[in-house]
């Protein structure tokens, strides 16, 4: 038994008012339309969507997704994906460089039972561990050469780069080469462009397919068209949305699907409440923010730290009537990916109304 089984869950029916906080709470209205809408934009521009799960960790919403035109779908992790392959998911991309006898004892079990398995790698080193856990397996394993496009983090770093590890993982034993994957900046499209199109060529020069070039990013979701060669996008906040999203231009107020419920539980000063809602509740990102959330309920409030229980609020440029003790608020998180891993279920809703309650399945798993 986990700590939660015991947990009074709401049933189906309950007012949103009657649920206990702090609680991620889902609108399903808004969880259904920001699908389907970026299903529509990435078929329009010809490209298969990969929806990455780690924003909700929910194998249900990925099979809202796949239902919605989804190819695929993107984890992190062997052992997310292994979540999703129990759930049914048979076509997963693993953005992740994957090292260790341990781990790679673990893809070899899960290449088995998903139909299609791609992994990537960027060094020679990850494509040598990758082919002797391979060397002998009745299924190769299908790898892409991850490039760096401006972000500053995993990626060979050129064209020339990206050609020379094809190579090797085309002549590595028990691997097969299937293409280039990359998260670049926002607003990174021309440059994105321009490195698929120059190793496309390299390649084509050598003989070499290259059936994938899969690019990612939600805050470029709706620009994903301005990278032609590219024949999958990849997304993961798109299906909640956030404040970073909001502030994209990504998405409006009104696509925010996922609020996390808080209530008031000291006022004592008058320019100062503190929420319910901490550091193990809202995420400690600010991506960019100069606080930890916007409260739906206080415009001009503030989320000026987090501890681990409590989060302190300035109201000194708070708009309308202060909040009392007890007063319930809805925060729009700095970066919901991150919450989606400090709960055990998630709360789902319509006008108001509880409508479901879902495990966040894939919840820690960081291996």
């Amino acid at each position: 038994m986990t700590k939660t089984d015991d947990f009074p869950w709401p049933a189906p029916g309950t007012p949103l008012a009657d649920v206990l906080t702090p609680m991620p709470v889902i609108d399903e209205v808004r969880l259904a339309n920001n699908i389907a809408r970026a299903q529509e934009y990435v078929t329009a521009q010809g490209k298969a969507f990969r929806p990455h799960i780690k924003t909700h960790k929910i194998p249900a919403i990925a099979h809202q997704q796949l239902a919605s035109g989804a190819v695929g779908i993107n984890c992190q992790k062997v052992t997310e994906a292994e979540v999703f392959a129990d759930a049914g998911c048979d076509d997963i991309l693993i953005t992740y460089n994957l090292l260790g006898s341990a781990r790679l004892a673990r893809l070899q079990k899960l290449n088995l039972r998903v139909n299609k398995l791609r992994v990537v790698a960027d060094s020679a080193v990850t494509v040598a561990g990758l082919s002797d856990a391979f060397a002998d397996a009745s299924k190769p394993l299908a790898v892409l050469v991850e490039c760096d496009t401006g972000a500053g983090r995993c990626g060979v770093q050129t064209p020339d780069d990206a050609v020379e590890l094809a190579q090797a993982i085309n002549a590595a034993k028990g691997l097969r080469f299937d293409g280039l994957m990359t998260y670049p900046p926002v607003s990174g499209a021309a440059t994105v462009e321009d490195f698929f199109r120059k190793t496309m060529a390299r390649l084509a020069d050598l003989g070499i397919d290259c059936p994938v070039r899969s690019n990612g990013g939600s805050p470029d979701l709706f620009a994903s068209g301005k990278v032609p060669s590219a024949t999958e996008h990849r997304a993961g906040t798109y299906v909640y949305n956030d404040r970073s999203m909001v502030r994209a231009g990504e998405c409006g107020a009104d696509d925010i699907a996922m609020h996390v419920l808080a209530t008031v539980v000291s006022r004592p000063t008058p320019t100062r409440a503190v929420l319910d809602a901490g550091s193990k509740a809202l995420t400690s990102d600010l991506l960019g923010f100069s606080d930890h959330g916007e409260i739906v309920e206080l415009p001009g409030a503030r989320i000026t730290s987090l501890s681990e229980e409590h989060a302190v609020v300035d109201l000194t440029d708070c708009a309308g009537p202060l909040p009392e003790v007890g007063t319930r608020v809805r925060v729009i998180p700095n970066h919901t990916c991150v919450v989606s891993n400090l709960f055990d279920r998630m709360v789902f809703h319509k006008n108001g109304v509880v409508t479901r309650v879902e495990t966040v399945a894939a919840r820690g798993t960081v291996w």
